[in-house]
């Protein structure tokens, strides 16, 4: 497990910690952003032959929606600023079934490309019922904010290897 994510800005060393990528998110989404490091952790030294990649040359696909993830990668590769952070709802597995389907990400920088998805075990079925949900009651977001906090423990207590698959 690393501290940080380390990429290449114009030839130069930069590194982002997580809590560095949680203040940039904000409050609202440790989960997602715990989600995002555990993604470019696993994903990045997979691309460049294992070399720290040049930040603006990352692209990010996924049918995942959560603004947490998406911050995280955008912190560390400045892919949505420059178009290169997409939702693709065909990258959805419905085989996967409702919690996992939209938890597909293809990451990528030059010709190389790497496909990953995550784990059995990392997100509950109450987890997602609860972000989807559009009419929580107060005591329903109180219980969400705590679980998305658990689910930031969660991945983040794990090698990135027990977060996400490489397919």
């Amino acid at each position: 497990m690393s501290d940080s994510i380390e990429v290449q800005d114009e030839g130069r060393a930069v590194a982002f910690s997580f809590d560095e990528m949680l203040r940039y998110s904000g409050p609202g989404s440790p989960g997602g952003v715990a989600l995002g490091f555990k993604l470019l952790e696993r994903a990045l030294p997979l691309l460049d032959g294992g070399r720290p990649v040049e930040r603006r040359e990352v692209s990010v696909s996924t049918a995942f929606r959560g603004p947490g993830a998406r911050d995280a990668c955008e912190l560390v590769t400045r892919a949505l600023t420059d178009g290169r952070y997409l939702i693709d709802m065909d990258l959805e597995r419905p085989e996967r079934g409702p919690t996992l389907q939209s938890f597909s990400f293809r990451v990528s920088c030059r010709a190389t490309m790497v496909s990953l998805i995550l784990r059995e075990g990392n997100v509950t079925d109450e987890f997602v019922a609860m972000a989807s949900a559009s009419d929580r009651t107060p005591e329903e977001d109180v219980r969400f904010a705590a679980m998305k906090q658990e689910v930031a423990d969660l991945l983040m207590s794990r090698p990135a290897t027990e977060a996400f698959e490489v397919e």
